[in-house]
Parts: C-alpha cells; structure tokens; sequence
C-alpha cells in the first residue's frame, strides 16, 4: 500500500466510504489486513454515521413518515450507540481476558466498519437474522486481520462479550416488564 493510500485511509472521505463498503463486502480478509495500525476512530466513526444516516432513513421510509425526525434520531442513536457499547465491552473483554494488544481506536475502527455495512442492508424487514451474524463474522476477521489476535483470543473476545450483552439486556427488560 503506498502513502497515498494509507493516507486517504486516516481521513473520512466519500472515496474512502465507496473502497472500504466494496473492501469489506468483496474481500473482508485483504481489506482488513491493509488498514493502517495507526488508523484513528475519525475514518471509521465516519463510516459509522454516515451508515447510520442511511440506516434511520431508510427505515422510517419503510415504515412510516409519522416524527420522521424523532424516530429516525432514535434509530440513528442506536445504531451507534449500539457500536460504542460493544466495541467498549469487546476492549474490556479483551484487556481481562488476553491483555492489551491493540488500542480501543483500532478496535472501535473494526467494529464500526463492520456495522457500518451491515447498517447499508439491515433496514429490509427479517434480514437482521442475518445481518447480525455476518457482522460478527466480520468483526472476528476484522479483529484477526486488523489487529492481528489469533482466531481463538477473537472468537473468546466475542463470546464473552456477546454473553455479557445478552446477560445486561435480559436484566434491563426483566427490570422494566416489572
């Protein structure tokens, strides 16, 4: 990769958006193992919202154009808070578990990318069946790739983190059926 190219990676740009939705959906392996180590959370947040921004809208045009602007929000807050909750658990998870190898930038990079795409298909009614599988399976090459972890620290990483999530949210709507 030249300097050019890593370059355009550190910024948020429309051309870095086209090559990373066509790097991840084309080739996950080879796109990951050429993003920069010292890629910031910029590009990737990036990438994150303006997902998002398509994800929110295109919900609510699937569904209805009551508040457009009220639920649309609420959908574009979950979709990235959803990301920084997960990428922050994935960190301490990681930390805990294996010690630090990478930074939480790195990371949260992997993990926004990841959901960022499927955020471009998850929209079309019952295809977060299979959107949510694929995005871990992205997360997981990501992590391998990108960060370099064996398969077993990113397969133990996402386990535990995705155990931990499901334990907090089955809490959070016990709390509130109450």
């Amino acid at each position: 990769m030249t300097s050019i190219e890593v370059n355009r990676m550190d910024q948020f740009s429309i051309h870095f958006y086209v090559r990373a939705v066509f790097g991840i959906m084309g080739h996950p392996h080879k796109f990951f193992s050429r993003l920069p180590q010292s890629s910031g959370m910029t590009p990737a947040l990036g990438f994150l919202m303006l997902s998002a921004v398509f994800f929110s809208t295109a919900v609510q045009m699937h569904t209805s154009l009551e508040n457009f602007l009220v639920v649309g929000s609420i959908h574009m807050f979950n979709a990235v808070g959803m990301v920084f909750i997960l990428a922050g658990l994935g960190y301490v998870v990681m930390t805990l578990s294996i010690g630090r190898k990478v930074r939480f930038a790195k990371l949260f990079g992997i993990y926004a990318l990841c959901s960022g795409v499927t955020l471009l298909v998850s929209w079309v009614p019952h295809l977060a069946l299979l959107t949510e599988p694929w995005k871990w399976y992205l997360i997981g090459i990501g992590m391998t790739r990108g960060c370099g972890l064996k398969l077993k620290e990113a397969l133990l990483i996402i386990a535990i983190s995705l155990g931990i999530w499901y334990l907090c949210f089955r809490t959070m709507i016990a709390i509130i059926i109450r």
